[in-house]
């Protein structure tokens, strides 16, 4: 086993001192299993090449990109600040060419946003929003920044033959035979280099138990994650050899809120393992599920004016206005309740309330408002006004005698603002004439 390590190792150095203009490297880092084991590897093949060659041979810039959804699981959540904060110190503290960059989902791009904003259907198999949205763009725009300025870039993925059928499958088609690198089969100009594909899942975790972290972190962490979160014995960190070992299973760690996957076997065997307070949190993610093909949460139509009504007569456009003022209120008592355990906990961030907002007003929906479902969830007062505190005395007193049209007047001021803080005015005069149109049509 440690021959091969080695060998793979002395691959990784190689393939770093090929004479390509020092083409970057990206590593795309989750934290599981098999990224941490290709980030350990490459570490080592750079401290091994430092030591033979010097610090001059370490030209080539190896970003560590860890891509984070805004919805991951919390525990993985806790778990990866704490290690990239730790890679980001020993790769300085080692003068190491590392760099750690974490990705996000544009804001409109956001689950929740997608979700209680515009009021998309929960994801599922055959309505996969997430990935592309909240994934692939945000990785794929790093990439593409990273080769526009260097070119080219090459990406380290952690892929083994091992795994299945169908990833083995999958590496074999693309490969070419006598080479490292394969054409990436979507980005331009963009490499990729499989380093662990021969691995069998023994050796990753004899990595991850008997090496230590070249960056100081303790993976014994990795591997109670993995024992706590598992759902079949294949994917166990140790060997069961009676019942008062801990469950072993599931070795993906996806979203909290996924509804995707049939049942969320990991984030179940973390509750079951002494994370109860998890369990909300699962209740939410059910209820999403459960109500999502739900005729009367649903409008007939789709965004886009279109019908969207099956053969029976169920509703199957976007999501109605009521549903998502109700979920986006559960959300916040869940929130609310959750910062009792654990006080930094934010499950959505105040500039994703800020853009359902505006989305809400795109819609024609301006009662209620964000802020008076926050208010009465976190019995506070804080007003959303869109006009200066004298302007709006002004305009009630100009319209003393006719109140709707004050309300007229900050509704069309509430679109324009919107429109503002997302730097874009396209269907501004759409939305305008929606607003007025239903003035007129309620006087």
């Amino acid at each position: 086993m440690s021959e091969r390590i080695n060998n793979i190792i002395d691959d990784i150095k190689e393939q770093y001192l090929e004479d390509d203009n020092n083409i970057p490297w990206i590593i795309g880092f989750s934290g599981g299993k098999d990224s941490t084991v290709v980030l350990t590897l490459v570490w080592e093949a750079l401290l091994s090449i430092r030591e033979k060659l010097g610090a001059s041979a370490l030209s080539r810039q190896v970003y560590v990109v860890n891509n984070d959804t805004l919805v991951e699981n919390p525990i993985i959540t806790d778990y990866i600040v704490d290690v990239l904060d730790c890679i980001r110190t020993a790769a300085i503290e080692q003068k190491l060419p590392i760099n750690v960059e974490i990705t996000v989902p544009k804001l409109e791009d956001s689950f929740w946003i997608s979700f209680l904003g515009k009021g998309y259907p929960v994801p599922n198999n055959t309505f996969r929003w997430c990935t592309d949205r909240l994934k692939i763009k945000p990785t794929t725009q790093f990439i593409l920044d990273k080769v526009d300025a260097m070119g080219e870039a090459i990406i380290l993925i952690g892929t083994r033959l091992s795994e299945s059928a169908t990833r083995a499958k999958s590496i074999r088609k693309h490969e070419i035979k006598g080479k490292r690198l394969t054409k990436h089969p979507l980005n331009p100009n963009t490499y990729t280099y499989p380093p662990i594909k021969e691995l069998y899942l023994e050796e990753v975790w004899h990595i991850i138990r008997e090496m230590p972290s070249p960056w100081g972190y303790d993976n014994d962490k990795l591997v109670q994650i993995y024992a706590n979160a598992s759902a079949d014995d294949y994917e166990c960190p140790t060997v069961i050899t009676d019942k008062t070992q801990p469950s072993c299973g599931q070795s993906r760690f996806g979203c909290w809120v996924c509804t995707v996957v049939k049942e969320d076997k990991s984030m179940k065997a973390l509750i079951n393992n002494g994370n109860e307070w998890m369990a909300p949190l699962l209740q939410y993610r059910d209820e999403m599920v459960e109500g999502r093909n739900i005729s009367e949460n649903r409008y007939p139509t789709r965004r886009n004016g279109q019908l969207a009504v099956d053969a029976d007569g169920h509703n199957m456009g976007n999501y109605t206005f009521e549903y998502r003022c109700n979920m986006l209120r559960k959300l916040l008592e869940l929130q609310h309740d959750m910062q009792k355990i654990k006080p930094h906990m934010e499950l959505i961030s105040n500039q994703e309330l800020v853009a359902i907002q505006i989305n809400w007003y795109r819609d024609g929906y301006f009662i209620p408002k964000v802020t008076d479902i926050y208010n009465e969830v976190y019995k506070r007062n804080m007003p959303l006004e869109n006009m200066q505190y004298q302007e709006r005395l002004i305009l009630e007193k100009v319209c003393k005698e006719h109140p709707e049209d004050y309300h007229l007047i900050n509704d069309l001021v509430s679109l324009q603002k919107s429109k503002t803080i997302l730097m874009n005015n396209n269907g501004l005069q759409g939305d305008i004439e929606k607003r007025l149109d239903n003035y007129l049509n309620n006087k």
